[in-house]
């Protein structure tokens, strides 16, 4: 590629499933990420750069320019907002459901209902056109324990295969938004940069398509 893109991926288990994608399109790191405690990774493609960030930070980055595309889940788009970024494709891994869930038979008995969850822009917006008068209640991790230890009465949450619900005798309960990981591009670049990120964008949405 004549203009120098870089790229930042979500860590986790995102990064595991975008690998072999951009490996599809020809995109490699030149070492391994799992090994090393750099930050930047140069590629197999000149001028191809990766940087491995918390999902939360990747919006920004691409919002910003720091890095011109991204690899995000949906889930972080719609909590934090996608201004100043295009969203031209869903690369289709770590699929998984944003879902309310609560103690198995939970039945709502009071106006208001408190929820437990760290999607709390969306969770707002989803009570909200239900009618459904909602404290909520902002935690970062195992949001099952919210209900167990009486802090909240539902949560909003990721849900994949609904086993740590169970195991902690809760439910899903209804889905706000299925999942998936999106490729986003800073608007700047995508001008500054068209040949180079139109050229990204083909090969990736060819490599979600091979079997």
């Amino acid at each position: 590629m004549s203009e120098s893109i870089t790229i930042a991926l979500t860590k986790g288990r995102i990064l595991k499933e975008t690998l072999p994608i951009l490996a599809r399109a020809g995109i490699e790191p030149l070492e391994d990420l799992d090994k090393s405690r750099k930050l930047i990774f140069d590629t197999t493609v000149n001028g191809v750069q990766l940087v491995v960030i918390r999902g939360t930070d990747v919006p920004t980055y691409v919002r910003h320019g720091a890095a011109h595309v991204g690899v995000v889940g949906k889930d972080v788009l719609l909590e934090h907002g996608a201004e100043g970024v295009y969203e031209p494709l869903d690369l289709g891994i770590a699929r998984c459901r944003l879902m309310t869930a609560g103690p198995v038979g939970w039945k709502q008995s009071g106006a208001r209902i408190r929820v437990a969850t760290k999607f709390v822009n969306i969770a707002r917006e989803y009570f909200a056109r239900k009618g459904v008068h909602a404290e909520l209640i902002k935690l970062y991790g195992a949001m099952e324990l919210a209900p167990m230890m009486n802090l909240a009465d539902l949560i909003v949450d990721i849900v994949d295969t609904g086993n740590t619900l169970r195991a902690n005798g809760m439910e899903p309960l209804e889905e706000i938004a299925s999942v998936s990981s999106r490729l986003i591009v800073n608007k700047a670049a995508m001008r500054s940069r068209y040949e180079g990120i139109q050229t990204l964008i083909d090969k990736l949405a060819a490599a979600v398509e091979e079997p």
